[in-house]
């Protein structure tokens, strides 16, 4: 099974997210990439490429997406992802209230629009992934795999 793992991050925080749920993979015993999600074009993405795609990305701006990812996210609905199982994870902070994390919900809409699977709910994540926050994306991946594993 092989895993791509596409991230954007400013702080570093959304990269510490990226590798909880990359360390989570590889314990199961999935291939992994990690790509900084600005290197990866949408409509370059194969469905025989990987398994599973997880985008972890941070919301900005009072509930924007954030800039490396909008390319990305405009292409998404044009890609074939039939048969790939995905999920999204990404850092916010709470201090924002109802803006808080919504780049996760926003991308999770978006690959609604392509022929992929939706493995798991989306995880939002306040600034670091703590203990808590942790044990959250574990069951993300978890979920993931065993969705793949069925499919």
């Amino acid at each position: 099974m092989r895993a791509r793992v596409l991230y954007a991050t400013l702080t570093g925080n959304n990269e510490d997210v990226a590798d909880v749920i990359i360390a989570e993979f590889e314990r199961l015993g999935v291939q992994t990439i990690k790509e900084d999600i600005s290197d990866v074009e949408a409509l370059d993405l194969n469905p025989t490429t990987q398994d599973i795609l997880v985008t972890v990305v941070y919301t900005f701006d009072l509930g924007t997406l954030a800039d490396e990812a909008i390319d990305f996210y405009e292409d998404l609905p044009d890609v074939d992802l039939e048969g790939v199982i995905y999920g999204v994870a990404g850092s916010g902070d709470v201090y924002y209230g109802k803006d808080y994390g919504t780049a996760v919900d926003i991308l999770e809409k978006q690959f609604s629009k392509t022929a992929g699977i939706h493995g798991a709910s989306g995880v939002k994540v306040n600034l670091r992934p703590d203990a808590k926050a942790t044990d959250e994306l574990q069951k993300f991946t978890q979920a993931l795999v065993q969705k793949a594993s069925n499919n």
